[in-house]
């Protein structure tokens, strides 16, 4: 995976979607104890659990817009669309969830919410297969050519913003 933004030189976006999909799976796991049994507060933890996976889903999707700017064409190419397209539906369910829950005031799930919810988790685990295949893609192309060594001898962390190829 050819990518603009790396640290170290590994791709940033693969590293960032662990982040919403971490949160959504944390919001829908209070969102399940609140509907199942537990006390209301659940439900309000997990909508604002939601919201923060959106914020970081919103900078996920920016590092995945640069990322596609300078792809190639190919398979490559359509499984970085494919990864993003799948990751942006997840997000989108679960800011309609959110949407429908704001109205609340105590911000409660729903059976329905959940089910919404379990879908969507179903489509992001769809993004963070491919984002591992995207991955080991890379890696592979890294092997054979014996660029970008990960630890190459650079002290601290380092954020790259790759130049595009002429």
């Amino acid at each position: 995976m050819e990518s603009r933004l790396r640290v170290h030189g590994h791709p940033i976006q693969p590293m960032l979607v662990t982040f919403p999909f971490g949160l959504f799976v944390s919001a829908t796991v209070f969102d399940f104890a609140d509907v199942a049994v537990g006390p209301a507060f659940l439900g309000e933890v997990g909508y604002w659990t939601s919201v923060a996976g959106l914020v970081a889903a919103a900078l996920t999707t920016v590092a995945g817009m640069v990322d596609l700017w300078d792809a190639g064409s190919g398979r490559t190419r359509r499984t970085k669309i494919t990864f993003n397209l799948a990751n942006t539906v997840m997000a989108a369910m679960f800011l309609l969830s959110c949407l429908v829950r704001a109205k609340s005031p105590e911000r409660g799930a729903t059976a329905a919410l959940l089910a919404t919810e379990l879908v969507a988790l179903a489509v992001g685990g769809v993004g963070v297969w491919l984002g591992a295949r995207l991955m080991r893609q890379f890696e592979a192309v890294r092997a054979e050519t014996g660029a970008l060594d990960a630890l190459g001898g650079r002290g601290g962390s380092t954020v790259e913003i790759a130049r595009p190829r002429a």
